[in-house]
């Protein structure tokens, strides 16, 4: 549920398919706010799974999605609401989070690992640790976090 009391929107899928095999190219997207984080996550899920994430990758590709989703809501400003997008290439299941924060980071997010017994300021680095690349922009529009995970 969203803070409308509804559940958040799915804009858009395409490629719906009823086989079990993989399905490429599919384009799938999510509109959330904080309380939807159990949302994203079982969409993330279900998307992963149909794009062919290997069901023993599953636990550690949410946490990904989990901390960018979330430093997307609680760090993105404005109306904090996010957009999710999945889509797959040939070998890839790729995973994009906007939201409208702007941020200027002094270095690569995600590079430095946290601090012994450190409480926050995981979360890209953990998402960087578990995805085989990642990509973060930020500008006069926002910031849009792109992670890929071979599948």
């Amino acid at each position: 549920m969203n803070e409308d009391g509804a559940r958040p929107a799915r804009s858009r899928t395409d490629g719906d398919s009823p086989s079990v095999s993989p399905v490429r190219g599919f384009l799938a997207e999510l509109t959330f706010c904080l309380p939807d984080l159990p949302d994203v996550r079982d969409f993330a899920a279900a998307h992963a799974l149909r794009g062919g994430m290997a069901q023993e990758r599953l636990a550690d590709f949410l946490v990904a999605v989990n901390e960018v989703a979330t430093n997307a809501v609680t760090h993105g400003h404005v109306t904090a609401k996010a957009l999710l997008r999945m889509w797959t290439t040939s070998d890839s299941l790729v995973v994009e989070v906007r939201d409208e924060g702007r941020w200027a980071p002094q270095a690569v997010p995600g590079q430095t690992p946290p601090a012994p017994y450190a409480t926050s300021g995981m979360g890209l680095w953990v998402a960087r640790m578990v995805s085989s690349a990642i990509d973060f922009r930020t500008g006069i529009d926002g910031t849009v976090v792109t992670m890929s995970f071979t599948v």
